[in-house]
């Protein structure tokens, strides 16, 4: 199947590590021109830049923190001037918070502080994003536009759950965007991976994955690259009209039932 991406210039934001690093990395494998966005981690960008422009495809690194919004705007000018706009957007950074979730604390214990933040960056930060794209989508008359979302959004965690919250918000924005930006050609689609096999995750063979793999059709959880051939379907030519839909990714934890760690 031709992707239609050969040419194209592609914005992926978080793209060091985990499921953005393996979606560039298959943009590149297409021929497309692939900016991968990065916080901190320069380094790991700047590795999978050179093995996007290995597979064939064209790279550039750029620092975007979802916090800093005139940093975005420069950032995604930087893309812009270098290959004269963006055709697509994979919007997959995210800020995960100080600490890990805490199951134990009270939903009215959470600060006013700590809502706001994840609420700028994950959502609003996502916006920001998508202003600053959506400009060169509308001239071209083409673009496609993947929020990557959560299970956690329709399945929650245990504890208060700010980050949800802010994730469920791109459920509504895809919606409200697919038929703001429809007639100029810009399709617009949400992906909620579950839990996925990342460098972050546990390994594969340890009791916990076993659990979750136990629990899902396919009796194994998605790898990043499993998720990644999702997310650049949606994002490319193949994808002829599909818009405004939330697709949840084969582990999501929407679809499977919670396994507890004991």
């Amino acid at each position: 199947m031709d992707m239609g991406l050969r040419g194209r210039t592609v914005l992926v934001t978080g793209a060091s590590t985990g499921i953005g690093a393996a979606t560039a990395r298959l943009y590149g494998a297409e021929g497309a021109r692939v900016a991968l966005t990065y916080r901190t981690n320069r380094e790991k960008a700047e590795e999978v830049a050179a093995h996007v422009e290995r597979s064939g495809g064209e790279a550039l690194t750029v620092r975007l923190d979802l916090e800093d919004r005139s940093g975005i705007g420069a950032a995604v000018s930087t893309v812009v001037e270098r290959w004269g706009g963006v055709d697509v957007l994979v919007a997959n950074a995210v800020r995960w918070g100080a600490t890990p979730p805490d199951s134990s604390l009270r939903f009215e214990d959470v600060s006013p502080e700590e809502w706001q933040a994840m609420v700028d960056a994950n959502l609003l930060g996502t916006v920001e994003v998508v202003r600053h794209v959506l400009p060169s989508m509308r001239a071209r008359r083409w673009g496609r536009i993947v929020l990557v979302s959560s299970g956690v959004a329709e399945e929650g965690l245990p504890g208060p759950g700010p980050y949800g919250t802010a994730k469920s918000g791109l459920h509504g924005m895809a919606r409200a965007l697919a038929w703001n930006a429809g007639a100029d050609g810009v399709l617009v689609n949400v992906v909620a991976p579950g839990f996925t096999l990342t460098e972050r995750a546990p390994s594969a063979d340890s009791p916990l994955v076993e659990d979750f793999a136990a629990a899902i059709p396919s009796r194994r959880l998605s790898t990043a690259d499993d998720v990644a051939r999702l997310i650049v379907f949606l994002g490319s030519g193949a994808n002829g009209n599909l818009t405004g839909e939330l697709v949840r990714e084969g582990t999501s934890a929407a679809r499977a039932p919670r396994v507890e760690e004991e």
